[in-house]
């Protein structure tokens, strides 16, 4: 059985239940690699990440490089000596850092590779309605989420399920597929397996203000899907022409009725304290949005306040 000497890397909350599993197994934890503290919020505070908070309340040596390829920070890796290196959403890693370890240094992504590889997946699984995604533990090498596979675990992505929802589900499988992954290597187990590159792949691109605008010239179910695949973040989004005015909307909640009607695609219909918008095959209902300058709020109450005109749509 191998000794195993672990340094963490990962910076979002995400990253910190795997983190606690891997203490709660009784793992070695030497030190823990996060990004640096951000000025966040109106008095421009510095902002500790949630990897820092737990691993500052629990004793563990932190490191936070603001280049990981200075030649400081690979001196602090080398000085911790670790064997093993365990990265769960955090930065791409140099060559000089993820070879250190003598037994390799792996990385959780939260889908099954090769499918979604890049910076949103869990986002991207259901913006694309799939039902089945997961997460996999692989070997990092030169590019991105590339790697020989260690462990994969299936989960089921229910048809109603939001991203912030899914997210918390893939943190704990993932947390639990990372100690398993440990335990193969700890007991030199692990038999690596090369990603199929044969397949049709679907890619999982950074979110950006491009990407989460809401077409609704779609079938009802991409936007339906479209929608919970940005909530809670960073919310799909529309421009709502109300009046002469055309503000941004975010959009965070909705749901569908599928129906023939003969609205033009994207007028809105106030109905009964409901907000419609008409899509090609039924209407859109808007169950909570955000308007500039208001916090999110559920519809209904937003109408208690806010008047559309007759002639009001989402563009």
């Amino acid at each position: 059985m191998k000794n195993l000497r672990i340094v963490f890397m990962g910076t979002p909350e995400f990253a910190v239940s795997t983190l606690k599993e891997i203490i709660k197994a009784g793992f070695n934890v030497l030190g823990v690699v996060t990004a640096p503290d951000k000025p966040s919020g109106r008095g421009r505070k510095l902002q500790e990440s949630a990897v820092k908070q737990y691993a500052v309340a629990h004793g563990l040596h932190v490191l936070q490089p603001v280049n990981l390829k200075s030649s400081e920070f690979i001196e602090e890796i080398k000085a911790l000596n670790p064997n093993i290196q365990v990265v769960v959403a955090f930065r791409m890693l140099p060559k000089v850092v993820w070879q250190l370890p003598d037994y390799g240094t792996f990385n959780l992504h939260a889908s099954l590779l090769p499918q979604y590889r890049g910076a949103a997946p869990i986002n991207w699984a259901i913006i694309n309605g799939e039902t089945v995604t997961g997460v996999s533990t692989f070997f990092i090498d030169e590019k991105i989420d590339t790697g020989a596979m260690i462990l994969q675990r299936e989960v089921e992505i229910k048809a109603d399920e939001s991203v912030g929802e899914l997210h918390d589900k893939l943190m704990q499988t993932g947390a639990e597929l990372v100690v398993e992954t440990l335990e193969l290597i700890q007991n030199n187990k692990v038999i690596p397996t090369k990603q199929n590159l044969e397949l049709a792949l679907n890619e999982a691109p950074k979110l950006t203000k491009e990407n989460t605008r809401i077409n609704w010239n779609v079938s009802i179910e991409q936007v339906y899907n479209f929608i919970r695949g940005l909530n809670p973040y960073p919310a799909a989004w529309t421009n709502l022409k109300n009046d002469r005015e055309q503000v941004q909307m975010k959009i965070y909640q909705a749901e569908i009725s599928k129906e023939i009607h003969k609205f033009s695609i994207g007028e809105l219909l106030l109905v009964e304290k409901q907000l419609k918008v008409a899509v090609k095959d039924g209407f859109v209902i808007l169950m909570e949005i955000q308007l500039p300058g208001k916090r999110k709020m559920l519809t209904k109450e937003l109408l208690n306040g806010y008047y559309f005109e007759t002639d009001a749509k989402v563009l």
